[in-house]
């Protein structure tokens, strides 16, 4: 388990910003396709720290981001990035009015360790298979 106590880190903190998005409906599968461009090209940029895309199970046409950042100026940055750019405008006139965010310093991140998916099974060669059922 990795576990990080930011407080002891003053203001140099990471910073959580939670966006709240109302979808037109029958927009929702293209939305949340742009959106996932959107956050692959996010994991490229500097102080990017994670991310999810969530809709509640009670409102289908409603979105909300939670996106953790080193610090608020790398989220601005990020803003002035033509790859976001390119996301907002294609994402325009699928939500039905304006997004509501919320800042969040974090003061404790708690995740669990990333693990290495588990290894493929090795193909055996024809010639090694041909060995075999002689």
């Amino acid at each position: 388990m990795l576990t990080r106590d930011i407080c002891s880190r003053g203001t140099d903190s990471m910073m959580t910003i939670v966006t709240h998005i109302q979808l037109k409906e029958g927009t929702e599968h293209e939305w949340d396709a742009v959106m996932r461009q959107r956050l692959v090209a996010a994991k490229k940029q500097s102080g990017w720290v994670g991310g999810q895309l969530l809709r509640p199970s009670d409102k289908p046409s409603r979105r909300v981001i939670v996106g953790t950042w080193r610090t608020r100026p790398d989220w601005e940055g990020w803003h002035k990035d033509p790859r976001f750019g390119e996301t907002r405008r294609q994402l325009e006139g699928l939500e039905s009015g304006p997004a509501e965010h919320w800042w969040h310093e974090v003061v404790l991140d708690v995740r669990k360790a990333a693990t290495s998916p588990p290894a493929a099974p090795k193909r055996e060669s024809k010639r090694a298979s041909k060995r075999k059922s002689k």
